[in-house]
């Protein structure tokens, strides 16, 4: 019997290699393009590695997407740490709120604790996620917008939640609205709550919950202004193959973390903007910018030096403040900038003896007497520091003897900002929530 000729041989082995080298090509261009499978096995293995991670917490039987190491040392921690306080006569006169997972296993998940100057604590807020919505479990949201309001009331919203509130002294909902509001929310002095809900800039009546009106961020201000501005803003995109294609986004392209109004009683020391005007954080972007909310123009933006920052910051004296996580230096700094010229300085970036860092979330705000609060979110770690950057005190918002709470955000009020005086409700008596310091 005569052997098949070679080509005939040959052709298994030669369409298996160009089937492999087509495979290897097309699998090569689709990463650089997004093409499909690219995106979904990017996707896919993103949601393996956090399954495989956090599987514990998904089914309620560990909050693993809420704690954290108190360091990066990787040394064992103190299991005594807590509250301490190394210079008494400097502490900034006041209350502190904290949010963030509840410690108490016998309460709600998610808790906004309020400390006094010594560190005891005198009020807490439950936040029941259960009773805004009912579709996702509290353990898989993340309580991360807060504001307090003068009558001991409360507002909040929820990473991978749908729900923004405000809640009274005990808790309970006043208002609640369905929407997936997120990162940051402040007032604006005239009435509003300040938010995002996706990729729009939300304003919310702060009596009611009524929506008044929204900026969308790709619509009105990237492709607003017949497309001025989104060159700025328009970095994570695929080059279309066609005049025909659309531009495609990255995936999460802008990861818009803050947003904070100019208030009237700070105008003045900003005479290039005006009242209203929202100071605006785009991570993905290292971009901040302030944008006229009512035609969504840029008036000033800046490119770093921050690298995946949160929490920008209006100042009385004209400069703006931003929380620069530096991600993956394991060095955290508060930057401050000068819309007049640009001019950008460092407040704080930590020492060997004090180190901070957080790779992502984190807040600060700067205290009437100069001192500085820091959030090290990533290491369940309060600060505040005074102006020469020497630490007042300290505070581990401890887990158990390993792991810390994610703290997602702490605010200061002064002595006077309560009208009622320290908000109480009833059933704090019986579950003795007021603890001394430590």
């Amino acid at each position: 019997m005569s052997k098949p000729p070679l080509s005939d041989r040959l052709a298994p082995v030669i369409f298996a290699v160009s089937v492999g080298t087509l495979g290897v090509v097309y699998g090569t261009v689709s990463s650089w393009w997004g093409w499909f499978p690219a995106p979904q096995l990017g996707l896919a293995h993103r949601t393996y590695l956090d399954v495989k991670a956090n599987w514990r917490n998904d089914i309620g039987l560990e909050p693993t997407r809420h704690i954290v190491a108190p360091d990066d040392s990787g040394e064992t921690p103190d299991p005594d740490r807590g509250y301490t306080a190394f210079q008494t006569d400097k502490i900034e006169p006041g209350y502190t709120l904290v949010a963030g997972l509840n410690a108490d296993p016998e309460g709600p998940f998610h808790v906004v604790r309020l400390y006094d100057a010594s560190g005891a604590e005198v009020h807490h807020w439950p936040v029941r996620y259960d009773a805004l919505d009912s579709e996702i479990q509290p353990q898989n949201t993340m309580l991360h917008g807060m504001e307090v309001f003068e009558d001991g009331s409360i507002a909040v919203t929820f990473d991978s939640g749908q729900a923004l509130a405000r809640m009274d002294a005990c808790g309970e909902p006043m208002w609640s609205n369905a929407g997936g509001y997120h990162h940051s929310l402040t007032r604006d002095g005239e009435g509003a709550l300040v938010s995002w809900l996706g990729e729009a800039v939300v304003w919310v009546d702060e009596e009611t919950g009524e929506v008044l009106r929204t900026l969308d961020l790709r619509e009105e201000i990237a492709h607003g202004n017949d497309r001025a501005q989104q060159g700025y803003l328009d970095i994570r995109t695929v080059t279309p193959e066609s005049p025909e294609s659309k531009v495609d986004y990255g995936l999460d392209p802008f990861h818009p973390n803050d947003a904070e109004p100019l208030r009237a009683d700070m105008a003045a020391a900003f005479p290039m903007f005006e009242a209203g005007d929202v100071l605006l954080s785009l991570r993905e972007l290292n971009l901040v910018t302030v944008v006229d909310p009512e035609t969504g123009r840029m008036k000033w933006w800046h490119h770093g030096p921050w690298f995946k920052q949160h929490d920008p910051d209006f100042q009385p004296d004209g400069t703006i403040t931003v929380y620069d996580n530096n991600t993956g230096t394991s060095r955290s700094r508060i930057m401050r900038i000068d819309p007049a010229t640009d001019e950008v300085s460092e407040d704080f970036g930590g020492t060997e003896e004090l180190p901070f860092y957080s790779w992502r979330r984190g807040k600060h705000q700067i205290l009437p007497n100069g001192n500085l609060l820091l959030t090290e979110a990533e290491h369940g770690r309060l600060l505040e520091l005074d102006p020469d950057g020497e630490l007042v005190w300290e505070r581990h918002m401890k887990w158990d003897a390993d792991m810390n709470v994610i703290v997602t955000e702490a605010r200061h009020v002064p002595e006077d900002f309560f009208t009622g005086g320290v908000p109480s409700c009833s059933s704090e008596v019986a579950s003795a929530s007021v603890v001394s310091p430590g």
